[in-house]
């Protein structure tokens, strides 16, 4: 006899699907953003027929993220341009750089985890509508004060690219969601070094205003691909408050161990990776090297080159399970910080590998612990994204002012060897937690230590045995079994059996 809990489908008792893998509430489907611009009908949301997130889709997310976050950088080369044309002193433009940061961090908190709560791509569209428009006014103003308020407001809208992360990672099949953050991940970083040496030519042969013109012109096909590209996709809190996501995202820090730990992590690789870049302009000026800015300048291609050949790894970060390449890669940081360490100073080689190494493998530690962060809740992901990126954004902050104040006052190997303790305490919070310890432990290594992921083509498999209860009846199990943990942890699991039993004749 079948039980009232069971549903009926001709002669299948189909269970029913447990609350862990009952789909998040979704909207209907939308026809037009903002209720006037038509969707394109490839892009509409169906929730019959998922949108396929396929390496084309994936690439165009990573250029975005490319030219959007590029808008941060194109100031810093040209300051001393911008202080002539507004005759002003150098003190005055520097304070251009961190108003646009001030905005950028602002709206990370702000504006980013409105990705749980509006429809992403009409967010999106409008953030870089306004980024493009507010450009304009960069490229013709002839005040100051205008320029840094555009600057702020500037940073404020771009913030594109962590609203299209969390995105990619509710696109992407579970067995992808690694390699695709890789890529989105790229491309930011990628804007981070492309936009300096960019703006630098441009600037060196024109005018700074030319770099402001061609950035309005790369945002509006950023805007324009967006439009054509960007998916729909359904809100999944549909009751969550604008001060709600604020008192959700303190829950998770004060509730969820293993946001905090990715937090702590996260915060110490962005300072150590931080302190690099600023300290290697000093450590590669001074004796005894003694170079040029142009050739201080290439070594951002040498960085370029560690960050472009992590999504060529993705399938492999894919099979890990997060923790352990979180770790592995911590490792390899400490020693390559330790080739630093011990010849930053005296042999050029060392500072190439060094470079190479700490940008390739800060890449993989945090594409590690973007996936580690989105498997705690995937209603809640813009939130958790935003989190992450505080914590970078304050690394930044303590890796600039710590760093500089180390280097200037003991020298390159002290500085150094201060940021290698740092890498060493990265390891010491990540081993606290085992890579399937439950979600509520703060310490501990219930679970194992599996290495690998299992295998999609794993996760399913035909079973025949023998039922008892239905004597000569064959008995079909489907298991199917997903990582994440949507209540917090390093592992969801989650597992559906259908069971089918044939009528007696």
């Amino acid at each position: 006899m079948t039980s009232p809990a069971e549903t009926i489908v001709g002669s299948a008792a189909v269970p029913p699907t447990p609350s862990s893998l009952v789909p998040a509430q979704t909207d209907p489907t939308f026809s037009k953003d903002f209720r006037c611009l038509p969707i394109p009908r490839r892009l509409r949301y169906d929730p019959d027929k998922p949108f396929h997130f396929g390496m084309l889709l994936n690439v165009s997310f990573g250029i975005g993220s490319t030219l959007v976050v590029a808008n941060l950088y194109y100031c810093q080369p040209i300051l001393i341009q911008l202080s002539a044309s507004f005759h002003v002193t150098y003190d005055e433009v520097a304070r251009i750089p961190t108003l646009v940061q001030a905005g950028f961090g602002i709206g990370l908190l702000f504006i980013t985890p409105l990705g749980d709560m509006l429809r992403r791509r009409q967010l999106i569209l409008l953030l870089v509508l306004f980024s493009t428009t507010l450009t304009i006014g960069l490229a013709i103003t002839n005040n100051l004060l205008v320029f840094e308020i555009i600057s702020f407001l500037i940073g404020l809208t771009s913030v594109t690219p962590q609203i299209l992360m969390p995105l990619a990672a509710d696109l992407a099949p579970p067995a992808r969601r690694g390699s695709a953050i890789s890529v989105v991940q790229s491309g930011f970083l990628l804007g981070i070094l492309i936009a300096r040496v960019l703006s630098g030519v441009v600037a060196n042969f024109t005018s700074w205003r030319i770099v402001y013109c061609m950035s309005i012109g790369i945002q509006s096909i950023v805007l324009g691909g967006a439009y054509m590209l960007l998916p729909d996709y359904p809100v999944k809190n549909h009751d969550l408050s604008y001060f709600g996501i604020f008192r959700s995202m303190a829950k998770y820090i004060v509730t969820e161990p293993l946001v905090s730990q990715i937090m702590l992590t996260n915060w110490a690789a962005s300072a150590c990776y931080t302190n690099w870049w600023v300290t290697l302009t000093f450590l590669l000026g001074g004796p005894p090297y003694n170079y040029s800015t142009v050739i201080i300048g290439l070594f951002g291609l040498v960085g370029m080159l560690g960050v472009i050949i992590i999504p060529f790894f993705g399938r492999l970060l894919d099979r890990l399970v997060p923790w352990w390449s979180a770790i592995i890669s911590t490792m390899f940081l400490l020693v390559f910080q330790a080739v630093q360490t011990g010849a930053g100073g005296i042999n050029i080689a060392a500072v190439v590998i060094s470079c190479f190494g700490l940008d390739m493998f800060r890449q993989t530690q945090s594409i590690s612990l973007s996936t580690l962060m989105f498997s705690i809740s995937e209603t809640a992901r813009s939130r958790l994204n935003a989190l992450t990126i505080i914590s970078v954004f304050l690394g930044q902050i303590t890796g600039t002012s710590v760093g500089t104040d180390v280097f200037v006052g003991y020298g390159w190997r002290a500085d150094s060897a201060l940021f290698m303790a740092i890498y060493v305490f990265q390891l010491a919070v990540l081993i606290l937690r085992g890579p399937h310890c439950p979600g509520n432990r703060w310490f501990g290594y219930e679970g194992g230590l599996k290495f690998w992921k299992i295998l999609p083509s794993k996760q399913s498999q035909l079973v025949e045995s023998d039922d008892p209860e239905n004597a000569g009846c064959g008995h079909l199990a489907v298991v199917c079994n997903e990582k994440g943990d949507a209540k917090g942890g390093a592992e969801e699991s989650a597992s559906l059996k259908i069971s089918s039993s044939r009528a007696e004749t």
